[in-house]
């Protein structure tokens, strides 16, 4: 039986527009890599973070990879521990699910070690909350495609379940992630508690729109959907010219564009890498305008999840 096992989890687009906390996507990069090993002694300890500025803590109960670990050894009775090694490989505080890729890739790396032959869905409690204590409180949209793949919808949060979706194969997401973060627990506090019932009719035409629009593999109704009149016009405020790096994904060709979770990385999809990669030069070149570091990342739709390394 191995004693390590090294884990890829990739980074997700949540709310996608109209879906606040209920729908979500995973791109191939960037991501998180974690390594687990078996350990003697009882107890999850981690060893190494890398990628984290400094910013993540080293007690496994205060960490979105470690508590869940912690939580699984309780429920399935180890008697001996795990070591733990944590790689941020993408930004933190940008709106793609960093948080998430930890806790998910812990939670997979167990099962896979372990041998414990989990489904997903009995998997995704424990990532949950892992999330929660980035966050402050559950919201599965980064933890439910990361772990699944591909798009999927969170149809009730009591209990927790989640729907996959399909996707037209040949969609091609951008992502560009400007260099300043937004605290998910601050920006979530930004939100109004209620909405009017004008824009919330509008929203829910949006999801169901987006959702038929994939089934149907109907691009120019995905376009038509990805609107959203509740998250986006409080988000956009913080992420610096956010209308202008819109229009100019449009202008290079997106089909859709909006603030991937709370933000500041900024998603766009196309039919194809050629339109991927102009959209990108036009996003950026806005970006440029401000002097405002920033990365890009371009990739298809994730349709897998965490993989092993």
């Amino acid at each position: 039986m191995e004693n390590e096992i090294r884990v890829f989890a990739p980074a997700t687009v949540s709310n996608i527009g109209c879906g606040f906390d209920i729908l979500g996507f995973a791109v191939d990069q960037p991501g998180d890599e974690i390594i687990l090993r078996k350990a003697e002694l009882p107890g999850v300890k981690i060893k190494k973070i890398t990628g984290d500025q400094g910013k993540l803590p080293y007690d496994a109960e205060l960490n979105t990879a470690g508590l869940p670990l912690i939580n699984m050894m309780k429920k399935y009775h180890f008697e001996k521990g795990f070591e733990l090694e944590i790689h941020k490989k993408m930004p933190m505080n940008s709106g793609l699910g960093s948080s998430a890729a930890s806790a998910v890739a812990a939670v997979f790396a167990c099962n896979e070690l372990m041998q414990l032959n989990l489904a997903k869905n009995e998997l995704l409690d424990f990532a949950l909350e892992g999330e929660r204590i980035s966050s402050g409180s559950i919201h599965a949209d980064n933890v439910a495609p990361c772990l699944f793949g591909g798009f999927v919808l969170i149809k009730s949060y009591d209990p927790v379940e989640v729907v996959q979706i399909p996707f037209p194969e040949n969609l091609f997401c951008t992502v560009i992630h400007p260099r300043i973060e937004i605290k998910t627990k601050e920006a979530r506090a930004m939100m109004p508690e209620n909405i009017p019932l004008k824009n919330a009719i509008t929203q829910w035409g949006n999801v169901a729109g987006l959702i038929a629009g994939l089934f149907k593999n109907d691009l120019k109704l995905i376009c038509d959907s990805i609107k959203d009149v509740v998250a986006e016009p409080v988000r956009a405020k913080l992420i610096p010219r956010y209308y202008d790096i819109k229009n100019a994904a449009f202008d290079g060709g997106a089909i859709a564009c909006n603030i991937s979770g709370s933000g500041p990385s900024i998603f766009a999809l196309s039919d194809s890498e050629e339109s991927a990669v102009k959209i990108s030069e036009a996003m950026r070149n806005v970006l440029k305008e401000e002097n405002l570091a920033n990365e890009i990342y371009i990739s298809k739709i994730n349709p897998n999840g965490p993989i092993i390394i």
